[in-house]
């Protein structure tokens, strides 16, 4: 299952679940994404031909990551924009999340090991604004 959390038309994330399997390949993300996700499902024997990627100048004014989570589980708190809550949801073991836009927070529900990837040079704070996470009833 592919999931997408909006605000409004602007995506936020999208998410695809660990038992996600469809023919082919699919890119998940729109074309104008500066970060793109695809799934694969190929045929033994299947090849793709060896490629070099051109030096090719791109503008990106947003970061964009992709979560894998290895193991665990993630609650991950969905913000718009202007910094107000949004949603929730909870990843595991072998989902993957692309963070599109929004703010985004997270809450370790097991220990959890993750990989993220997102567009570099890597910034450091001057990338982020922080803020105050929401409180959950259930927390």
């Amino acid at each position: 299952m592919i999931e997408t959390i909006r605000d409004g038309e602007r995506i936020v994330a999208m998410i695809i679940r660990s038992g996600y399997q469809a023919p082919g390949v699919e890119f998940i993300t729109p074309d104008d994404f500066s970060q793109q996700v695809a799934y694969m499902n190929r045929p033994e024997g299947d090849r793709i031909d060896p490629h070099i990627h051109r030096e090719l100048p791109r503008r990106i004014t947003r970061t964009q990551e992709v979560l894998v989570i290895r193991r665990g589980r993630v609650k991950v708190d969905y913000f718009t924009e202007e910094r107000a809550y949004l949603a929730s949801s909870v990843l595991e073991t072998g989902d993957v999340i692309l963070l599109a836009s929004g703010g985004h927070g997270f809450t370790m529900l097991e220990p959890t090991e993750m990989i993220e990837v997102k567009q570099g040079p890597y910034a450091g704070d001057r990338d982020k604004v922080r803020f105050s996470p929401v409180e959950h009833a259930d927390e």
